[in-house]
């Protein structure tokens, strides 16, 4: 009886071939004929692939197989790639398949991952030398069957969209020839006839037709070219040589021809949005410089001679009328206090007082005050309001004041 050491569950068992099996068998590819093909509702293909002495189950998840180009069924011959995988609870295996194409074109494959590697470390695919597809091209070199439908599409969509001129290179697609051919295209451009891009590819196809875009000569010749190059073969899914090494990839040659030329429809709308930003601009900058020439104008007419003598003028005229006005305002407050003084004189005046009944006496033409300068015997002029009397002192009598010392009169 062995050691318990040495028994095994069936899970463990199954989980350790799981593991051996899936660690140790890389990706691989298997070639067969397709046989009970099953397709889900889910999406999911289940099917075996069988040969002369054995058969594989297989399952292709939906995630893979809606890139099929072909509609598989049974009784194909095909190559799938995928990964060994071990299902532990049944202790079965199968092959969960990411690829399939018809068989023959498994070695095409091959061929065609072991350039790309190639190529890809020697930098052939790198951006950096990516060279720029011009704006506005005025002259196109195209590089295909001049009887497929891919240089009549190119014409359709660039007459449409920016009418330039089309130069074509006939050259065969298809075959172990094309490679030559249409290298020989990139070289006549290049060396002989200058134009502003290329554009080389053609229409769909199976991956066997295609295959010559594959070619490594043709890669070379492409990275070689100092004119751009857009790849145009005919196919969305999957991409060729000539793809990677090209400077633009279109996935037909209608989008090649799009991506080549600029849409006029959408180049004349923005002219015409281009041209009112610019006459609004211009618009704008004109009216500004109006207005600052009309401030400089305003300035230069402050500090103009004229200006300066006009205000001058100006002021001296408000002066004057200043002055005038002044001395029309004193001379009247002048007059006003001349009549009041006047008047204070008129009140004051001797005349006034004898037109009241009063009178004075002159000796000598001067007026008297007191008696003690008069005299008897003396000649006085005695003044009244209508005229003088001339009289002599007969006799002084001194009359007394209240308060005062007692003063002599005279008698006349």
């Amino acid at each position: 009886m062995p050691s318990k050491d040495n028994i095994f569950t069936v899970s463990e068992v199954n989980k350790h071939i799981k593991n051996v099996i899936e660690s140790n068998i890389p990706n691989l590819f298997v070639e067969g004929e397709i046989a009970n093909f099953t397709k889900h509702s889910s999406g999911h293909i289940y099917f075996s692939l069988k040969d002369e002495k054995s058969s594989l189950r297989c399952v292709f998840f939906k995630t893979y197989n809606k890139y099929v180009v072909f509609n598989p069924k049974d009784g194909d011959k095909v190559v799938c790639g995928g990964k060994i995988s071990v299902f532990e609870k049944g202790g079965s295996y199968q092959l969960n398949v990411s690829r399939m194409v018809l068989s023959g074109v498994g070695e095409l494959q091959r061929k065609f991952d072991e350039l790309k590697q190639k190529l890809s470390d020697e930098g052939l695919f790198d951006e950096e030398f990516k060279k720029p597809i011009p704006d506005f091209p005025e002259t196109i070199g195209v590089v295909t069957s001049p009887t497929g439908a891919a240089i009549q599409d190119i014409r359709n969509v660039i007459s449409r969209r920016f009418p330039v001129k089309i130069y074509l290179y006939p050259a065969t697609v298809q075959g172990d020839i094309a490679p030559l051919q249409i290298i020989s295209g990139i070289e006549y451009f290049n060396s002989h006839h200058p134009v502003d891009m290329l554009i080389i590819g053609r229409g769909g196809g199976s991956q066997e037709d295609l295959f010559c875009f594959n070619d490594e000569n043709l890669a070379r010749a492409i990275f070689a070219s100092g004119i751009p190059v857009i790849s145009a073969v005919g196919h969305e899914i999957d991409f060729t040589i000539s793809d990677f090494v090209a400077d633009l990839r279109a996935p037909t040659p209608s989008a090649a021809a799009e991506l080549a030329v600029p849409d006029r429809v959408d180049l004349l709308n923005q002219l015409t949005g281009l041209t009112s930003s610019m006459q609004y601009a211009t618009q704008e900058h004109f009216f500004s410089r109006k207005m600052e020439i009309q401030e400089l104008e305003l300035s230069l007419q402050q500090f103009h001679p004229q200006t300066i003598l006009n205000n001058l003028w100006q002021r001296y005229k408000e002066a004057v009328l200043k002055m005038e006005h002044n001395l029309k305002q004193l001379l009247k407050d002048k007059k006003n206090q001349l009549a009041i003084v006047i008047n204070e004189l008129r009140e004051l005046s001797p005349q006034e007082a004898l037109k009241r009944g009063y009178s004075f006496i002159r000796k000598e033409k001067k007026i008297l005050n007191s008696i003690e300068k008069i005299a008897v015997n003396e000649e006085l002029e005695l003044i009244l309001s209508d005229g003088k009397l001339i009289t002599k002192v007969k006799n002084i009598k001194r009359n007394g004041l209240p308060g005062k010392k007692k003063k002599d009169s005279f008698d006349v």
